[in-house]
């Protein structure tokens, strides 16, 4: 957890251990990105408003760090505006949460990525088109068999899409099933997320396709 704001922490803190997690607080950015090091997280709850260094700031070296690449990212912001959730998602956060927000969906959310982050049941499934391949059970994915690094929504967007290849996912669908969002929100939360994807993957981004006014669909060739 890493916020400057004691009751904030208190609060965010005190649900997560109750909901049965171990916790750790930064109070700033260099702070936090030695805690990352030094204990690597399961997942980061990140304030973006910080001392010294912004949340922002703080995504973009954890994402740029071998060792933290795929850490799950949750932003926890009063920055509501949708240009900062866009910033925040482009930059490589899993997911944005707004202040003031329910602790009980802040604890959903983060089970939510988690879950994404340790990959489903049927994870020694492997997938593959073409130059992409996607092993879940050591949730890696390669393009000609160089390593693509993922963030733990990424990779569940990825084999999602792969899993109803030919059929088309809107942007509603998705998500509900990625994101495990119960009511529709902003969508650009997807179609930011599938730009990111596609940078990743290179050449094999021509497999995902835009479906426009409806969705996504991954296709068997590019």
């Amino acid at each position: 957890m890493v916020d400057d704001e004691q009751d904030v922490v208190d609060l965010v803190v005190y649900n997560l251990q109750r909901a049965g997690y171990k916790t750790s607080v930064a109070r700033d950015g260099a702070a936090a990105l030695q805690k990352a090091r030094d204990v690597m997280p399961a997942l980061v709850v990140l304030d973006v408003m910080l001392p010294q260094m912004d949340g922002m700031e703080i995504c973009k070296r954890l994402r740029a760090e071998p060792k933290t690449a795929s850490v799950p990212i949750i932003m926890l912001t009063a920055k509501a505006e949708e240009v900062d959730r866009v910033v925040g998602l482009e930059l490589g956060a899993d997911d944005y949460v707004t202040k003031p927000f329910s602790p009980r969906e802040l604890v959903l959310r983060v089970k939510t990525v988690l879950r994404r982050s340790r990959g489903e049941a049927d994870a020694a499934e492997v997938l593959k088109v073409g130059e992409l391949v996607v092993d879940r059970a050591k949730h890696e994915a390669t393009v000609k068999g160089k390593p693509v690094e993922l963030t733990a929504t990424e990779f569940s967007l990825l084999t999602t899409l792969m899993e109803r290849r030919g059929r088309v996912q809107t942007r509603d669908r998705l998500l509900s099933d990625v994101w495990g969002y119960e009511s529709t929100m902003d969508t650009r939360t997807v179609d930011t997320h599938v730009r990111r994807l596609r940078e990743k993957l290179g050449k094999a981004a021509d497999y995902v396709e835009t479906v426009r006014g409806v969705g996504y669909r991954f296709v068997e060739s590019g």
